[in-house]
């Protein structure tokens, strides 16, 4: 009887390694390491892509999958989201913390869409997709991306704010603000 256990092993105790067959053996030496919790969660979010893609009618190939059918993913994927994001006639509207609940629908959140396609561009790749044609590397999913950021801070009363670089001052303008010092 073969065990259901998919590390492949472990859970027959006594079973000598006569029983397994020869290949068995050799597969369970050649397991490649534990993956990070990044490389499982593309692998998911892979898996999970490549399902919505086959639900569609008619099912999507991945050959033909293109940004909108992306776009379309992640608006999919809102009905599993869990952030309010308040609506612009809700009285909570533009408050980063309502005193009440409200009807306004959950979604998901920006930065989880954000972490998603990264991953997923970068799966594509993994998986044989040509960078110059990668869906998820679109300029239209950019686009979306902000979009989504911008009104999810709006509807929380949170202003997102693009961090400024700090330009390193030249030789030139330290020696000069120096000399003005002395």
């Amino acid at each position: 009887m073969m065990s259901n256990d998919p590390g492949g092993g472990g859970g027959e105790a006594g079973s000598s390694s006569s029983s397994k067959p020869a290949s068995a053996s050799a597969a369970d030496q050649q397991q490649p390491a534990q993956l990070s919790r990044y490389e499982s969660q593309k692998r998911r979010d892979w898996n999970t892509f490549g399902q919505y893609l086959r639900n569609q009618r008619p099912p999507v190939a991945l050959s033909q999958c293109n940004y909108s059918h992306v776009l379309d993913f992640m608006r999919y994927l809102d009905q599993f989201g869990k952030t309010k994001v308040h609506i612009q006639g809700c009285v909570f509207f533009g408050q980063p913390e309502p005193a009440g609940p409200c009807t306004c629908p959950l979604r998901q959140a920006w930065g989880s869409l954000d972490a998603l396609i990264g991953r997923l561009r970068a799966a594509y790749e993994e998986n044989g997709g040509v960078p110059e044609t990668n869906p998820f590397a679109n300029g239209a999913i950019r686009v979306y991306l902000r979009e989504v950021r911008d009104s999810q801070a709006k509807a929380r009363g949170i202003p997102y704010k693009k961090k400024k670089k700090r330009r390193k001052p030249n030789h030139e303008e330290m020696s000069s603000s120096f000399h003005q010092m002395q």
